[in-house]
C-alpha cells in the first residue's frame, strides 16, 4: 500500500486541553483521488468544495477513534457499511435563492412562457417541474416565486406543480420549515422578499402561499427519478458537477425519458452533458438551458 496516505492527520493537544485533527491538504486531496470513484463520484468537482468534506471525515475520525486517515482508509476496506457514511459526508450543500440571475431571469422571460404555450398545445392544464438535489428548498421555492410574479399573470389558466427531491432528510425538512438566514435571500429581485417573507426571529419564512407548489421527496438521482411526463427539469451543481460520467449519462437517458418531447433542461452554468447521442440540444448559448427535440 503506497505511504502517500500516510501522516495525513494528526492530532495535538490544543491550549483549552482538547484534542483536534490537523489534516494536510496534499494528503487529505490524495485520499479523495482514491475514495471518490469507489462511490462513483468525480475528484474534479470537488476541488473548490474539499474544506467542507474534511471536516466531516475530521469528526468522523475522531469519533472512530481512529489514529489518522490512513487508518480511516483502512477501516473503509474493511467495513463496507462505511462507504455509505462517507458518501453523506460528500455532499455538497451550498445554495441560495435566484441562484445565476441570468437564468432565472431567462426561466421567467423565456422558459415558462414557452413551456406553459406546450402545455396549452397537449390540452394540459399543469406545468409539471422536477427540482433535482432541491437541498433546503431554495431553488424550487425561486422557481415558485419567478412563476408567480413574471409568469403566471401571463398564463393563468396553467397551474405550476413542482417535485423537489433530495437525499439528505435533514435537508428536506428545511425546506419544508421554509426559513431561511437573509443572506440566502441577498440575490432576489428587488421587492420579492417583502412580497413572499414574513420576518420571524430574524429568519425569513416563505408564506403559505408561496409553498403549496412544491412537494419535498427524499430521494437519491442516482437511484431513481420522479415520473413523468415533466416539462422542465433542474439539475444544477449536481449531477453534471460531483459525479462519474457513465452515472451521469444514465441520469440524462432517465431524465430524457421523463421529459415530453419539447421540454427543457436547465443544468449548472459551468456544467456540461456528458459526451452522448442525445435529444437534447443547447436552447439559449451561453446559458446552461438544453431542449428536447420535439
Amino acid at each position: 500500500m503506497e505511504r502517500l496516505f500516510l501522516l495525513a492527520i494528526r492530532l495535538e493537544e490544543s491550549a483549552t486541553g482538547y484534542w483536534r485533527i490537523r489534516m494536510q491538504d496534499d494528503q487529505l486531496v490524495a485520499f479523495l483521488q482514491w475514495a471518490l470513484p469507489h462511490m462513483d463520484l468525480l475528484w474534479p468537482g470537488y476541488r473548490k468544495v474539499r474544506r467542507q468534506v474534511s471536516k466531516r471525515i475530521a469528526r468522523r475520525i475522531r469519533a472512530l477513534e481512529l489514529a489518522d486517515l490512513e487508518a480511516y482508509r483502512q477501516y473503509l476496506e474493511t467495513h463496507a457499511q462505511e462507504w455509505r457514511v462517507l458518501d453523506g459526508f460528500c455532499r455538497i450543500t451550498i445554495s441560495r435563492f435566484y441562484r445565476d440571475r441570468r437564468v432565472f431571469d431567462l426561466i421567467g422571460q423565456e422558459v415558462l412562457p414557452e413551456l406553459a404555450g406546450l402545455v396549452k398545445d397537449r390540452g394540459e392544464k399543469q406545468l409539471r417541474c422536477w427540482s433535482a438535489g432541491c437541498g433546503a428548498g431554495e431553488e424550487p421555492y425561486s422557481l415558485v416565486l419567478t412563476w408567480t410574479f413574471r409568469g403566471a399573470p401571463a398564463v393563468s389558466y396553467i397551474g405550476l406543480s413542482i417535485t423537489a427531491t433530495d437525499v439528505d432528510p435533514a435537508q428536506i425538512a428545511r425546506a419544508w420549515s421554509a426559513c431561511y438566514s437573509p443572506n440566502s435571500l441577498k440575490e432576489l429581485p428587488t421587492g420579492w422578499r417583502d412580497r413572499a417573507f414574513n420576518l420571524q426571529n430574524g429568519k425569513y419564512c416563505l408564506r403559505p402561499e408561496y409553498r403549496s407548489q412544491v412537494d419535498f421527496v427524499v430521494q437519491d438521482i442516482r437511484e431513481t427519478t420522479p415520473s413523468g411526463p415533466l416539462h422542465l427539469i433542474l439539475c444544477r451543481n449536481l449531477a453534471f458537477t460531483y459525479f462519474a460520467k457513465e452515472l451521469q449519462r444514465e441520469i440524462v437517458k432517465r431524465m430524457d425519458a421523463s421529459l415530453i418531447p419539447g421540454g427543457m433542461l436547465v443544468i449548472g452554468s459551468h456544467e456540461s452533458l456528458p459526451e452522448i447521442e442525445s435529444v437534447f440540444r443547447l436552447w439559449r448559448a451561453p446559458l446552461p438551458i438544453y431542449r428536447k427535440r420535439l
